[in-house]
């Protein structure tokens, strides 16, 4: 699923815990990493998350179900993009637009996931 259609499904959705429940399903249909894929650990994240790339995709790997969805609606952001396009990105605007209500503690871990993706 690309970023826009994550982005249409979620403004739809009014209740914040209903938004929660979609980011999970999000995260339940992450697409599995290739063998290629070269994968890491971020750190700052309460979650292990690990975000890999193959060539300009990028996949992810998170052990909380709301992190992986996180983790799922991150890497479609960038996927497809060059290291170059996405250190051009606002990823930390486009993820506050969401609007997902969540702690303080995962927003470190976005926060941790977006200063990976920029200084590839």
């Amino acid at each position: 699923m690309t970023y826009v259609e994550m982005k249409s499904i979620l403004s739809a959705i009014d209740d914040p815990v209903a938004k929660l429940e979609m980011v999970m399903d999000f995260g339940a249909h992450l697409p599995p990493v290739p063998d290629n894929a070269i994968c890491t650990e971020i750190t700052g994240c309460a979650s292990r998350v690990e975000i890999c790339r193959a060539g300009n995709r990028f996949y992810g790997r998170a052990d909380s179900a709301i992190v992986r969805g996180v983790v799922a609606i991150i890497t479609a952001m960038v996927d497809g993009k060059s290291p170059s396009d996405i250190k051009k990105m606002d990823l930390l605007a486009m993820f506050s637009e969401l609007d997902i209500n969540l702690g303080a503690g995962r927003l470190n871990g976005v926060n941790s996931m977006i200063r990976f993706l920029h200084n590839l």
